[in-house]
C-alpha cells in the first residue's frame, strides 16, 4: 500500500510580487495549483514544515495529498524556484492529478545489492550509475515512489539497459517506444584500467615525443662550403 504524503496549504487572494513578498518575509511560501479542468488556485504554505518535507525524496516523486483549507487534492511537484544562495523557498507549481488519465513523471532509481555482484566483489572494477531517475508513464494509483534496479548479477564488464529493468505493473517506459538506439546504459562495469586508456590517447597527443622536441629546438646546420 502506497505511504501517504500530507502538505497542508491555505488559500489566498493577493497576488503580485509585493504580496508574495509579504508573504515570504512572514514565513511562507506562495504558490498555484492547476490542472484536472479545475480553475488555478492561488494558496500558500509555512515555510518551515514545507522546508523538512523537501529533504525527502518522496516529495519530488509522489502524489502529495494537499490540503486547501480542509479540502483534500491530489497532486504532482511540477515546478519549485529556490533562493540563489540562502535556504528558502520561493514558490511551487503543484499540478492535480485525474485518477483516470495517465502521467508521465520522472521517478528515482534505487540500485541494490552492488557489494554483492561479481563485478561489486572484484579490486579495480569501477561501476558507474549513468542515470539515476527514469521517466514513466502510467495511471496516478501505479506511480512508484521509487524503482528498484537489483545488481546482485552485474558481471565483470556488463552493460545494463533500461529495457533490463523490472517494472512494477501498470508502469512503463515511453523513450523504449522510440526504437533501440533508445535503450540507454544505467549502470557499466568495467576496469579502472579502461577508463585511463579512453583519456590517455587525447592526453599523449597534446605532448611530443622528446626526440620531436629535441629536433624542434636544434639549430640549422650550417651549409657545406662549395667546392673550388
Amino acid at each position: 500500500m502506497a505511504t501517504t504524503h500530507i502538505i497542508t496549504a491555505t488559500s489566498r487572494k493577493d497576488e503580485g510580487k509585493g504580496a508574495s513578498r509579504r508573504l515570504r518575509t512572514s514565513g511562507h511560501v506562495p504558490a498555484i495549483v492547476y490542472g484536472a479542468k479545475g480553475v488555478p488556485e492561488s494558496i500558500q504554505l509555512d515555510h518551515n514544515p514545507l522546508w523538512l518535507a523537501t529533504q525527502n525524496e518522496w516529495f519530488y516523486s509522489s502524489i502529495l495529498d494537499l490540503t486547501v483549507d480542509g479540502k483534500v487534492q491530489k497532486v504532482l511537484l511540477r515546478d519549485m524556484q529556490r533562493h540563489p544562495f540562502k535556504q528558502q523557498i520561493m514558490h511551487l507549481d503543484f499540478q492535480r492529478v485525474d485518477e483516470n488519465e495517465a502521467i508521465r513523471f520522472n521517478v528515482p532509481l534505487h540500485f541494490l545489492n552492488q557489494e554483492k555482484s561479481p563485478a561489486g566483489k572484484t579490486a579495480g572494477i569501477v561501476v558507474t550509475h549513468e542515470l539515476n531517475e527514469i521517466t514513466v508513464v502510467c495511471l496516478p494509483k501505479d506511480l512508484p515512489e521509487f524503482i528498484e534496479v537489483d545488481l546482485s548479477a552485474l558481471e565483470i564488464g556488463a552493460i545494463m539497459h533500461l529495457s533490463e529493468i523490472k517494472l512494477p505493473a501498470g508502469v512503463s517506459l515511453p523513450t523504449l517506444k522510440l526504437g533501440k538506439e533508445h535503450d540507454l546504459a544505467i549502470v557499466i562495469a568495467k576496469h579502472a584500467k579502461e577508463e585511463a586508456e579512453e583519456v590517455a590517447p587525447a592526453a599523449v597527443a597534446e605532448v611530443p615525443s622528446t626526440k620531436s622536441a629535441k629536433a624542434a629546438a636544434a639549430p640549422a646546420a650550417a651549409p657545406a662550403p662549395k667546392k673550388k
